[in-house]
């Protein structure tokens, strides 16, 4: 394959054999939600059953529902049923069984299984694999053998919360919150066999039975059942539901769902990325390796398919194309109405150059992988939007953020400033959107150096990986305005006021003001030096390399970017310290490639991989992908592939900025607080936490209320740069 760079291409022929993910079908997660109808809102959901043929129905207050077309709707089908009180479904045999305030009965085999039960108001019922029936109420138990009665007893503890039938030992368990009761078969009785509290469910783990309380999970096992082990680090302690699925113990709660690994900790599903709502009413295996999660609003299939990092790829890029290009610039999806894409418009962001360089960078490594047209085109169209953005601004080889066509542009603000900041920028310098001289556009100004960033980045890509030379060179056209308009501005992006922006400062008198501790002292140096390495690389035209020179001897700039990582610290009195800026990682990563490759000889290109493999082993704790293999490209071998494929693995389906909460998680390890920001001693999985850009992986909780679907291609760049770096194979599909 093609490598981007030399040095990439010696060191990666050993890590591509020794380090790289095999792209084998892994079981990928997601939902799909059922709400009920606005003519039933008011129901109450009490139970999920699912039978051998996939038939889904969910028991409200004494009705039937099923999911339908992403609905909660009235089950129709079987007329005489929906005269009927249902007060409790069972399924045995793989078959419903239903009771009313009537019967016990059943649909299969002709509808012949069928009797009266004779009770006043049943509330439950229970049955064993030879359909022996356990039907409860409020004051009597009865069984029912071949449909005749076997055993009754009066019920003095009326709060049961559930019934569960023990084919091991041949008898029915009952649970109250104090007291777990069996009623053998063999010799009819009710024995009380264990005493808790605030006891909710119950459910057999193997041999063990495992129950949920108020306050974490019991296990029990023995005859006398005998307590064996509590468990109160867990995702939420409120239990309400245990289901065993195949083998896999799910818990539900008061603050969703969660499946005990083998490795005892948690898949956490919870927020509406998962569920309708987070009150867990019952779970139930369903068709197709799913899982059934009922909450009070509405029914949850959680489907596990097998899927390749490959296929999931290709979802995604679907998607890109078809939601997320406004005017060929990467653009989110906001949405009107919180979680519906039917409502969903575009609208600009202040980093809509480096959001597209980013999808860019990811067809051009698919182009260099696979040689698809489709690959080459969709960064040709890319290409042109971003090459706009230099173009529509009267200043030569300054980026505009984003443009919108006049009357329409929306994001007024600048770069996370607040309103007050905003506010008293348009009375200094007048409208942060400028109008062409054709008076139909506007072009947003006050660039930052996370655009520039992402421009240099893409365009030495592009033109190292474009397959048409004319596209190429205009590449390195942009690579060449911008480094001279940075250098004919004393080094700083200068806007259309005169007046350098906010965040383009690479000047020394900007960079060197800061104490070597701050941040910005490193990190604009390494940015600036890779420009103008990319520019000379390029070019061959000695000013860059001069320039740079100037920078490194004169005002220490090699100094300042070569320090390591760890120097990087809160210092009294500075505000760009007071915590890690993890959107400065963003930028960081983006340019270590040019900086690293592009270096002027080797002695400087030595020095300038240790500073980024410093700064990439602080990086690794957030095991993100996109870092991993950039620092690839750089020439790193070790790069925590595994961890890079979990990150992938684990990246949800479902892109909908949804709130999130973890706070309340117990089955975390939470560490001191500290400078980076970091709350647990491990990454959350990425389909855990909110969805972010690449700038925020220690983002546990937000709000986000499902106001926007972001643009994928979060996922797209880092798997095909995984591609490209051999870190990732192509797609093994067993036939």
């Amino acid at each position: 394959m093609k490598k981007l760079f030399l040095l990439s291409t010696l060191l990666m022929a050993h890590f591509a054999t020794s380090q790289t993910y095999k792209d084998q079908p892994f079981l990928q997660d997601y939902a799909v939600k059922y709400l009920l109808v606005d003519s039933l809102k008011n129901e109450t959901l009490r139970e999920v059953q699912c039978d051998r043929n996939g038939l889904i129905q969910v028991l409200g207050s004494s009705r039937l529902f099923l999911p339908l077309e992403k609905e909660l709707v009235l089950d129709q089908r079987y007329r005489p049923l929906m005269d009927m009180k249902i007060l409790d479904v069972d399924v045995s045999n793989g078959q419903h069984f239903y009771v009313t305030d009537k019967e016990v009965f059943s649909n299969f085999a002709g509808g012949t299984f069928y009797f009266n039960h004779g009770m006043a108001s049943p509330l439950q019922v229970s049955i064993s694999d030879d359909l022996t029936v356990l039907v409860a109420s409020q004051t009597q138990l009865k069984i029912f053998k071949n449909k005749q009665l076997f055993w009754e007893h009066p019920l003095n503890d009326p709060a049961v919360k559930q019934l569960l039938f023990d084919a091991e030992h041949n008898r029915f368990l009952l649970l109250t919150e104090t007291a777990i009761y069996q009623v053998s078969l063999a010799n009819p009785g009710i024995d009380k066999i264990f005493s808790g509290a605030a006891m909710q469910a119950m459910v057999f783990d193997g041999t063990q039975l495992v129950v949920g309380t108020s306050n974490g999970v019991l296990k029990l096992s023995g005859n006398p059942l005998k307590q064996e082990e509590v468990l109160t680090n867990l995702p939420h302690h409120q239990i309400t539901v245990l289901k065993n699925v195949k083998g896999e113990l799910w818990c539900g709660s008061s603050k969703g769902a969660f499946k005990l690994r083998s490795d005892g900790k948690f898949d956490y599903y919870a927020s509406k990325r998962w569920l309708v709502d987070d009150e867990v009413v019952d779970i139930a295996e369903g068709p197709d390796n799913s899982v059934l999660v009922l909450t009070r609003k509405g029914l949850s299939q959680i489907e596990f398919k097998p899927m390749t990092l490959a296929e999931k790829a290709a979802y995604f890029q679907k998607i890109q194309r078809e939601r997320h290009l406004r005017y060929g610039l990467t653009a989110n999806l906001s949405l009107r109405k919180p979680g519906n894409l039917a409502t969903g418009y575009y609208k600009d962001s202040d980093n809509d150059g480096l959001w597209t360089s980013m999808y860019l960078a990811g067809e051009l490594f698919r182009y260099a992988v696979t040689k698809s047209e489709d690959a080459k085109l969709n960064a040709y169209d890319a290409f042109a939007a971003m090459e706009r953005l230099t173009d529509i601004t009267p200043m030569h080889g300054f980026p505009a953020r984003s443009y919108e066509r006049d009357g329409y542009e929306v994001g007024l603000h600048a770069n996370g400033f607040s309103k007050d900041w905003y506010q008293k920028h348009v009375e200094e310098n007048g409208r942060i959107w400028r109008l062409t001289e054709d008076e139909k556009w506007r072009w947003k100004s006050t660039t930052s150096s996370d655009e520039s960033c992402g421009h240099f980045f893409v365009y030495a890509l592009f033109a190292e990986l474009a397959p048409d030379k004319e596209w190429r060179d205009r590449a390195i056209h942009q690579i060449k305005i911008q480094t001279d308009h940075i250098m004919e501005n004393d080094w700083y992006l200068v806007d259309w006021n005169g007046e350098p922006t906010a965040w383009g400062r690479w000047n020394p008198k900007y960079v060197n003001k800061f104490p070597i501790n701050v941040g910005d002292r490193r990190l604009n140096s390494t940015l600036i030096l890779a420009f103008l390495q990319t520019s000379y690389h390029f070019t061959k035209d000695e000013k860059y390399k001069k320039a740079a020179r100037k920078l490194i001897k004169k005002h220490g700039y090699d100094e300042n970017a070569n320090r390591p990582a760890t120097i990087i610290g809160y210092v009294e009195g500075e505000d760009l310290s007071s915590g890690w800026n993890h959107s400065d990682d963003e930028m960081y990563f983006l340019t270590i490639p040019a900086f690293v490759n592009y270096s002027f000889d080797e002695e400087q290109k030595a020095k300038h991989f240790e500073t980024v493999k410093s700064h990439w082993e602080i990086e690794r704790s957030e095991k993100n992908p996109l870092w991993n293999y950039l620092f690839a490209l750089s020439g790193g071998t070790n790069i925590d592939f595994e961890e890079s494929a979990w990150w992938l693995r684990e990246f949800p389906m479902d892109l909908i900025d949804w709130s999130v909460d973890n706070s309340h998680r117990k089955d975390l390890t939470t560490i001191e607080p500290n400078f980076r920001g970091q709350t647990y001693s491990e990454v959350l999985p990425p389909d855990e936490r909110p969805l972010h850009f690449h700038n925020g992986a220690y983002r546990n909780n937000g709000k986000g209320g499902g106001n926007r679907e972001y643009a994928p291609y979060i996922y797209l760049l880092p798997y095909w740069a995984g591609r490209y770096v051999e870190a990732i194979s192509a797609p093994k599909v067993k036939n």
